[in-house]
């Protein structure tokens, strides 16, 4: 499995693309105005606490107050009020917990007013950033993320992720970690840690270590609301949670990016220095790599797939409904139910990579195609589970129901990305699908068509889009020669609208499809 992270900065943000086997699975954009990001700690103002809602709503400096439930405070909450208060005053030195008096936990099932009070300074964290009218969702149980552990501080606890399986590697790394772990801080062992040494791990904690002090010698300057500590940067943290052996390339093409990213990859796994290269080209390292295709055809509301299958996406206020449709294809397979089988796999696929692309969140309803056998209901179910296995965001797949319905939940941390794949009109008002979604559309519909039986296809179009489609070595129509082993004949017609196209046979009448 190669995979692939091409970095393209412009002066107001920078765009990542994770691809995998050259195949974009993730995009995510750093905005130089996106002044709020999960994982950043905020000395906050308690604006109010609502008995009803069993919530606060608290200033962290953002147009919409942030909102924090009860259950999101952590048992420690008054530990961390305890320590907020003198950690302010300029005669405090002592930010580790070896002469700190711990308080005793909240009840988990206690009132907000008991515990929180208007303009009450707290330490909040974001888990989640403003989505439409609503500003971020906090917490008070904080959490500061290495490359190999994560630190929590106010407790004192040893916990290893699930995904590390081996027995004897587990009890190896709770035991390295207890004899390095500082009073009061709990640690979270990451599934990278898997086979490091102490020396890699202390290291990750003595870097943590010497953030938290930063953070906290920071509270003392500032006044609430105001960030004491900010996530890394996105290429950063996008390289701490996401890399490992697979990783093959890392393309830059801004300098002064690569050589910060080549010195963090040096810090984290020098063996993979050698991996990150300076893109320095007349051609956008998008196009270069076959991104800015991708992104196009990846999302509209209709997304197709091979063999003629196609997805219809669209989003309500409450939830995400996917719809899976076979299009008009040939039947390959023996018999109906292996040929609804095999769509919805392709599909599965496909629906696990828009889920991590489009970072939708929140429910999502999939209607695949009707499948009556049991063993195919179960077959699907396991492999959707599989595709979505590598999904960080947190997610629940149910079984299909009676009628033919798979129902996802997945968290939503961030807006969901949305990117207009339509464009204006140019020979009248309005917007059409963008160029490149044209000629993918063309390609499912010639599919459609080859499957029918017709012994001479010919295509007219827009002389634009005709000759975008004999054009190169190997042009659109030679691949679909040796696709479909026929030759698509392309005629160009002036009074045709830009992007309209018809498929006509031998005899020029119009095929139906």
């Amino acid at each position: 499995m190669n995979k692939e992270l091409i970095i393209r900065s412009s002066s107001g943000a920078v765009d990542f693309a994770l691809l995998k086997e050259g195949r974009l699975i993730e995009l995510h954009k750093e905005s130089s105005d996106n002044n709020i990001a999960v994982g950043d700690i905020y000395l906050a103002k308690v604006r109010k606490a609502l008995s009803g809602l069993n919530a606060a709503f608290v200033n962290v400096g953002y147009e919409k107050d942030g909102f924090l439930h009860y259950h999101d405070l952590g048992p420690q909450i008054k530990t961390l009020l305890k320590f907020v208060k003198k950690a302010s005053s300029p005669k405090f030195k002592d930010y580790t917990f070896k002469n700190f008096n711990f308080e005793e936990d909240i009840d988990k099932d206690g009132v907000i007013t008991d515990v929180l009070n208007p303009n009450q300074s707290v330490l909040v964290q974001v888990v989640k950033e403003p989505i439409s009218s609503k500003g971020p969702r906090l917490s008070s149980e904080l959490s500061l993320a290495g490359r190999y552990i994560v630190l929590v501080p106010f407790s004192d606890r040893v916990s290893i992720s699930q995904k590390i399986e081996d027995k004897e590697e587990k009890n190896r790394l709770k035991r390295l970690v207890k004899s390095i772990k500082p009073k009061g801080f709990s640690v979270i062992i990451r599934t990278v840690a898997e086979g490091k040494k102490v020396a890699d791990i202390d290291k990750d904690l003595q870097n943590l270590l010497n953030r938290w002090q930063s953070m906290c010698k920071k509270i003392q300057r500032v006044q609430p609301p105001n960030k004491v500590l900010g996530e890394l940067n996105k290429a950063s943290s996008m390289l701490r949670d996401l890399f490992n052996d697979s990783f093959t390339s890392i393309v830059v093409d801004d300098e002064s990016l690569y050589s910060q990213i080549k010195d963090y990859v040096g810090e984290i796994s020098p063996e993979k220095e050698s991996i990150v290269s300076h893109y320095n080209s007349k051609v956008p390292v998008y196009e270069k790599y076959n991104v800015e295709r991708q992104i196009k055809t990846s999302f509209g509301e209709t997304v197709t797939m091979k063999k003629g299958a196609y997805l219809v996406i669209e989003h309500t206020e409450a939830m995400h409904v996917i719809d899976v449709n076979s299009g008009n294809r040939s039947n390959k397979a023996k018999n109906q139910a292996d040929t609804a089988l095999e769509v919805n796999l392709i599909s599965a696929t496909e629906i696990a990579r828009q889920l991590r692309l489009r970072d939708m969140g929140g429910i999502i309803v999939v209607d695949f195609i009707d499948m009556i056998n049991a063993e195919h209901r179960k077959k699907l179910y396991d492999h959707l589970r599989a595709e979505m296995s590598d999904d960080r965001a947190k997610h629940k797949i149910l079984p299909p129901s009676k009628f033919g319905l798979i129902q996802i939940t997945r968290q939503r941390v961030r807006p969901e990305l949305a990117i207009k794949t339509r464009e204006k009109n140019p020979n009248r008002d309005g917007e059409v699908e963008a160029p490149i979604v044209i000629i993918n559309k063309i390609n499912t519909d010639l599919q459609k068509i080859i499957a029918k039986g017709y012994k001479k296809v010919t295509l007219t179009a827009h002389p634009f889009v005709a000759a975008y489609l004999v054009k190169g070595t190997p042009s659109m129509r030679t691949k679909w020669f040796l696709d479909f082993k026929k030759w698509i004949k392309i005629q160009p017609r002036d009074a045709h609208q830009y992007l309209e196209y018809h498929f006509v046979d031998k005899d020029g009448n119009p095929i139906k499809y």
